[in-house]
């Protein structure tokens, strides 16, 4: 992943930078070791060069995960980081061939799946999309539907793609626009049950569920889906904290 506009200097290597489509600042703040809670700088626009030096960065990791022994990857192009600023119109206000256009805002994505895919195996790589995502300050928009149909179709060939849920009016559609597009194997996730998840596989929605909340607060998940058993609560207060409380220190029935 690569978090774009959603970085700060003081959480970077030294001589780093905030990079992103266009120089759009995030609204809001980030937590900084140093200083606490600071604003979003604004972010520098990615040059020509800085695409394709960005695009290498993904292939060198993709790379990496295969020689420390992973069977896979998925590109994070969800939940208001670099990829996704790319799909929407607020974060990408260029004038070049990587935007204006629902076609040319799809462009890097396709260009870092398909330089992924060819480093390491189509078959090694995923992707992770949030159409109707808000976080990390993207308003809504009208185009949605649009934009993942125009870029489904340069995603076939990869592994999956893995749909956050969103409870917007708009989203079975565009569900589908995605699923017809790629015409590969769907993997769903957001605020699913057990029950909830079967009716979405027999209906054709998705091939498979995955679960994240509930997998944090239940060490023994299948296990518990199995027999029917109630699931833990997590921890909402120790998300994203540091040390193992709210991570390894959920008990097994």
């Amino acid at each position: 992943m690569h978090v774009g506009r959603i970085a700060h200097p003081h959480n970077l290597p030294g001589g780093a930078r905030a990079v992103a489509p266009s120089a759009i600042r995030a609204e809001g703040q980030i937590h900084t070791d140093q200083e606490g809670l600071r604003p979003y700088p604004e972010p520098e626009a990615l040059s020509a060069e800085g695409l394709r030096e960005t695009r290498e960065e993904f292939v060198r990791a993709a790379r990496n995960a295969m020689d420390a022994g992973f069977d896979a990857i998925e590109l994070h192009g969800a939940n208001g980081y670099l990829l996704e600023q790319f799909l929407h119109p607020h974060t990408n206000r260029r004038a070049d061939a990587y935007g204006g256009s629902a076609e040319n805002r799809a462009r890097f994505v396709a260009e870092v799946a398909q330089a992924s895919a060819e480093a390491i195996g189509a078959e090694r790589v995923g992707i992770r999309l949030s159409p109707y995502n808000t976080f990390n300050d993207l308003p809504p928009h009208d185009a949605v539907t649009a934009q993942y149909a125009a870029l489904a179709p340069s995603l076939k060939g990869l592994l999956y793609v893995h749909v956050m849920s969103n409870p917007h009016e708009g989203f079975a559609e565009t569900a589908r626009v995605i699923r017809d597009g790629f015409g590969g194997p769907i993997i769903l996730n957001g605020g699913f049950t057990r029950d909830s998840a079967q009716v979405a596989l027999e209906a054709g929605r998705a091939d498979l569920v995955s679960f994240g909340r509930p997998f944090i607060a239940n060490p023994d998940l299948v296990s518990r889906m199995q027999r029917g058993a109630e699931l833990a609560a997590p921890q909402f207060q120790s998300f994203y904290t540091p040390g193992p409380q709210g991570y390894v220190d959920y008990p097994a029935l």
